[in-house]
Formats: C-alpha cells, sequence, structure tokens
C-alpha cells in the first residue's frame, strides 16, 4: 500500500550532495520568501529518514517549509559489510559537519537551526557540543526529538545492555560486519509484544484481517543496518558507560561537555515513549547549564508523538522555558508547574522557531550551490533510502 517516492517521502526536493555514508536533501521553497536561517533534519540512522516525511498531510518536511522555511535533511546509507569500520564520529564528521559545510556554501552567512530526531539528536547534540568547544558559531538553535544524552534511566531498552549482551552482539557483528536489520526490530518489538507482535499476529491469522497497516508501520518496517564498530562503540560508550553525560565522551580528539552549548535549545519528550522515556528526555536541562531551554512534553509515543500535524485530533502538550538562572526543578515538578494546551506541538515549536530567527524574510536561495560544487544530483528522496 505504501512506496517511498510513491506517496511516501513525496515532498519536492533535489538531494544536492552524496558521500559514502549520507546524502543531503534540500526542499523546494513554496512561499515567495522565507527565513533567513535555514534548518538542518538530522535523522536516527536506526531507520530511514522519512519518518518526517511520511504522506503530504502529515509531513512534517512539507509543514515547515509551507511556513517559509528552507530545510535540509540527511539520508543515511544503509551501510553493509564493507561499512564494519564506521565509527560514530564518521557519522558526526561525514554526517553532519559536512552537511552544515554544504548548507553554509547554498545559505552562506547565515547562521542554521539544527533538529536531531532519537539517536539523530544525540549525534547533533555531540557535534554541537564539539562546535561550542572549537568557537563555532553556526548554529542558530537546537531542537531534539526524543533524543537522550544521559542514559542513566534509559528506559526498557537497558534490559539488553550489559556486558554478556553486548560481547554476544559484538561476536555476531565481526562476522557480519554489521547489526542485522531483524535483530534490531525484533529488540524494538519485544519492548511492546502485545502491541507489536501479538495483537497483529492474531489479526491477520486468527481473524484474517488485512495486514496493509498504515504508514508509520510501513516506515517501521523499512529498516536499516547498523556498522560493527559504530553500534558497538554508541552502546558501549553512551548506553553503558553514559560517557556523554560524564563529560567523558571524546569527539574530535577531545572529551567533550554539553555544558558548552550556549545556543537556543529545544527538546521534545512524549509521554508514552518506551525508548527514549521523556524523564530521561528532559535530563539534557540539566546538562545544557547556559543560555535558553524550553521543554514540551507532547502526547504519544516515540513515533506518534512526534508526528502529530495540526489538526489531528485528541493532541495536547505540556511547554516550558528556563535559562541558567533557573533553578532546578525534577521532571515531576516540571510537568506540575507546565502550561497545557489543547493541539499540536508543532504550532509551538513553529512560533519558537520564528522567535529566533531573523526578523526579515527573503527570496529562497538557490537549490544547491553549482559555483561552489554543489549541483543537483537527483530529485528527493534520493537513493540512499531506496537500499534494502
Amino acid at each position: 500500500a505504501f512506496q517511498v517516492g510513491e506517496n511516501l517521502a513525496v515532498t519536492p526536493g533535489k538531494v544536492i550532495y552524496r558521500n559514502s555514508l549520507m546524502e543531503l536533501i534540500q526542499y523546494s521553497p513554496t512561499t515567495e520568501n522565507v527565513y533567513a536561517e535555514p534548518i538542518l533534519y538530522v535523522p536516527a540512522w536506526i531507520m530511514k529518514y522519512y519518518i518526517l516525511d511520511l504522506q503530504p498531510s502529515n509531513s512534517m518536511m512539507r509543514w515547515l517549509v509551507e511556513q517559509g522555511h528552507t530545510v535540509f535533511a540527511i539520508s543515511w546509507k544503509n551501510p553493509d559489510k564493507d561499512d564494519a569500520h564506521l565509527t560514530m564520529e564518521d557519522y558526526r564528521t561525514l554526517g553532519v559537519a559536512e552537511a552544515l559545510d554544504v548548507i553554509s556554501a547554498v545559505v552562506p552567512e547565515q547562521k542554521i537551526h539544527t533538529v536531531g530526531y532519537c539517536v539523530g539528536g544525540t549525534l547533533l547534540t555531540i557535534a554541537a557540543a564539539v562546535m561550542a568547544r572549537e568557537g563555532d558559531d553556526r548554529l542558530q538553535s537546537v531542537t531534539l526529538f526524543a533524543a537522550q544524552t544521559d542514559f542513566t534511566d534509559a528506559g526498557e531498552l537497558r534490559l539488553f545492555i550489559d556486558e554478556m549482551t553486548l560481547y554476544w552482539l559484538d561476536q555476531q557483528m565481526k562476522r557480519n560486519g554489521f547489526l542485522a536489520t531483524k535483530q534490531m526490530g525484533g529488540a524494538f518489538s519485544a519492548l511492546r509484544a502485545p502491541d507489536l507482535l501479538w495483537q497483529p499476529m492474531l489479526r491477520r491469522y486468527c481473524l484474517g484481517e488485512d495486514s496493509a497497516g498504515f504508514d508509520i508501520m510501513s516506515w517501521n518496517a523499512d529498516g536499516t543496518r547498523m556498522p560493527y564498530k559504530m553500534h558497538s562503540d554508541y552502546l558501549r560508550q553512551l548506553y553503558l558507560k553514559n560517557e556523554l553525560a560524564q563529560g567523558k565522551y571524546v569527539a574530535g580528539g577531545r572529551a567533550i561537555s554539553i555544558g558548552d552549548i550556549t545556543v537556543p535549545m529545544y527538546i521534545v519528550g512524549t509521554t508514552a515513549d518506551h525508548i527514549a522515556p521523556w524523564q530521561s528526555v528532559y535530563k539534557t536541562r540539566n546538562l545544557k547549564k547556559l543560555g535558553e531551554t524550553t521543554f514540551c512534553l507532547t502526547a504519544g509515543g516515540h513515533n506518534a508523538g512526534i508526528v502529530s500535524e495540526p489538526g489531528r485530533p485528541r493532541r495536547s502538550y505540556s511547554v516550558g522555558s528556563w535559562d541558567q538562572n533557573s533553578g532546578y526543578q525534577s521532571p515531576e515538578e516540571w510537568q506540575a508547574a507546565a502550561q497545557a494546551h489543547e493541539g499540536s506541538w508543532w504550532l509551538n515549536w513553529q512560533v519558537w522557531l520564528a522567535e529566533h530567527s531573523g526578523s526579515e524574510r527573503s527570496a529562497p536561495p538557490t537549490i544547491g550551490a553549482p559555483d561552489k560544487g554543489h549541483y543537483v544530483l537527483c530529485d528527493a528522496p534520493g537513493t540512499y533510502v531506496l537500499q534494502r
């Protein structure tokens, strides 16, 4: 029922850059004038980027373009055994850093709003901390969707993460060069077995119901592989040892601190998230000690809470902000004091983006930067997203 490029991931755009790890999509403008500051979306590499570009009715990429934003998105390569050597540092440098360089060529002398989803948000936070340490001031803001930076209470996924399990995974990945799609998908399904395993089997095999599903389920079935080295380091350094929260995680040759990040940050957690519990997502507030931070808690799970477009019924969210002079609040204290709203949190975030952008609008930039070697390579959604 769903095909990428036909009725999924159909927001018009062009691939303007490709390297061995990612393609960079620039979406086509639909407004006469746009905000000066572009947006870069950094997706998780665990699944494919188009969770935020499903159908036109619920595509965040399309919606942002319609609000007058110039939007870029990373689409990760689906790695194979030849990519076993790739590390988290490769994802930072070949992914986030090179994407920022290309965007700076397309929209020169403009700061950039950045958005990271799930582990893409963790990677974006690492990249932002490196940039802050090195005095790179190209970021206008950082937004994190269901992304963890402190893994002390990282939810039910920790059931699968201990030294014995990681040793077993390492042996599996060494032989193949990657973690297979079915292994990753099976772990996530096991966390919600009644909803993701038993109910679908009951409906299909006992009741004979059609299993065509819907767009998020189709996206969920379109899995990716994990490179051996990257995935091993990610699970050990972040989940098991919690090095990022402790200021021990090394990127760019030295340990980094989230406390160095000063740009405004908007953090989104979801009430029913079994992958990144909102109380865990909230902890970034305690690690980012400088500048303004906003936390938004929205109804729903890890995916449906984020894909919560305006007009969808039974949507609600709570939101609150603080700066470095604000006192500590536990997640429960914050929730009790936060202002509650009916409707989509996207609208609140758009107001926040507008408030943290320049007041002047201008004509949209060109697609790509041909004068700097960044040509249109193909239409969106590109080629990497189609890899099986």
